[in-house]
């Protein structure tokens, strides 16, 4: 039962976290907004790091972390942007796509078999997306064509394709490379800043003129955010090492749920009815690739 609260707790935090970076983002370009919390959360993990014995930790352990950084680098900020551009309504349920789009590239790309509940949880999601996109008086195909033609649905796919390959690589970190989750977390929020630093280099040349123009208010939400955010990722870690992670994985996906429904309303979305339910079918899709 202690897993079960920990996982919830860990859901609800995220989908606050998912509410108040919206809200942020009213204010705050996605890149800058990115930067900015990667500097937060690097300062409030590194008490995470004190303990570090790197007699355990290998270099090409460090680097494969690092190399996977840049993908979560990459997606995160392409996550912002959608979440800047869309409703949370519509593009947070899309984000809980990423079982799928795991068993699928398993599939294709290392031939790993897909069973009867693998495909079936791929074919709810693809019911539940379309449900998502579909419009009144419009063409049956039409989700399929904003899909492909939306730039704000291009980055949820890459941060999907980003994530997927992401996921792979947490596996192989902790288990071939025994990197402990708390000094994965403390060097991935190290890592994370230093992508997001290099970004604003190229994009923005000047860090400091980003930090001038977020204003007081706005660094309180970003402290909050931060904070909410180490402590989803927190009870995660502590809900699995005791229970089995495609439980608490499976808990954890409803922040999709509740953020999409509370923020939806505090947004004042539209359609949140349909999206509510298209959410749940993405869950229940989730739900049968996780547990199988």
């Amino acid at each position: 039962m202690i897993w079960f609260l920990l996982a919830l707790s860990s859901a609800l935090l995220s989908a606050f976290a998912a509410i108040t970076q919206k809200k942020v983002l009213f204010n705050l370009p996605a890149l800058e907004f990115s930067f900015v919390l990667s500097i937060f959360n690097m300062l409030l993990s590194l008490p995470l790091l004190t303990d570090v014995d790197f007699s355990t930790i290998s270099t090409i352990g460090l680097i494969v972390l690092y190399g996977k950084t840049i993908l979560g680098t990459l997606a995160f900020w392409c996550v912002m942007l959608a979440i800047k551009n869309m409703q949370l309504s519509g593009s947070l349920p899309l984000l809980a796509l990423t079982p799928g789009t795991v068993a699928l590239f398993a599939f294709l790309l290392i031939g790993e078999k897909l069973n009867i509940y693998e495909v079936a949880g791929m074919l709810f999601m693809l019911s539940g997306t379309y449900i998502i996109d579909i419009r009144k008086n419009k063409n049956i195909l039409e989700p399929f064509k904003i899909f492909y033609k939306s730039e704000n649905h291009r980055y949820i796919l890459f941060a999907l394709i980003l994530f997927t390959a992401s996921s792979i690589l947490d596996k192989v970190i902790l288990i071939e490379f025994k990197i402990s989750p708390y000094n994965f977390i403390g060097f991935q929020h190290l890592f994370l800043a230093f992508n997001f630093l290099i970004l604003i280099l190229i994009f923005r040349k000047n860090p400091v003129v980003v930090f001038k123009n977020v204003n007081f208010n706005l660094w309180k939400w970003i402290l909050l955010i931060s904070i909410v955010t180490l402590g989803y990722r927190y009870t995660q870690i502590e809900a699995v090492k005791i229970a089995p992670v495609a439980l608490v994985l499976t808990i954890k996906r409803f922040s999709v749920l509740f953020a999409a429904v509370i923020g939806g309303n505090i947004f004042n979305e539209h359609n949140l009815i349909r999206k509510s339910i298209a959410a749940i079918i993405i869950l229940w899709g989730a739900a049968l690739i996780i547990l199988k």
